[in-house]
């Protein structure tokens, strides 16, 4: 399985980005073997309109099916949900302590949008 993580750097001690369309990276982690991979994400981070439109698309086109992150805006959120990418939210520190609290059960799934969007 592979789950998304918002992070502002390119390892797994990388702090979490708490955005979800304006994160610096999207590290793409495989449970299978642990391995994971970086999605640069620098395009959304000035967009004037859509960075969260676009970032979705991003990580459901690296095939993941989890997404944890610190928030999630409407508009990013139902392009995850069309395309069933679970999505959680959470207050870790690190990506590696984001992964830990998943894997223990410790986060909920969230059923809707936990911030309002920015051009509503």
């Amino acid at each position: 399985m592979k789950i998304v993580l918002t992070a502002n750097g390119h390892d797994l001690n990388a702090s979490l980005d708490s955005r979800f369309g304006r994160a610096a990276n999207f590290l793409v982690y495989d449970t299978e073997d642990g391995s994971f991979s970086v999605l640069d994400n620098q395009q959304n981070l000035n967009a004037a309109q859509g960075a969260g439109i676009q970032a979705a698309q991003a990580v459901v086109a690296s095939g993941a099916e989890i997404l944890l992150t610190g928030h999630c805006g409407p508009k990013a959120f139902r392009v995850l949900q069309a395309a069933g990418v679970r999505t959680y939210t959470t207050g870790a520190a690190t990506v590696t302590a984001a992964l830990e609290e998943f894997k223990a059960g410790k986060l909920a799934e969230i059923q809707s949008a936990d911030v309002e969007g920015h051009w509503v």
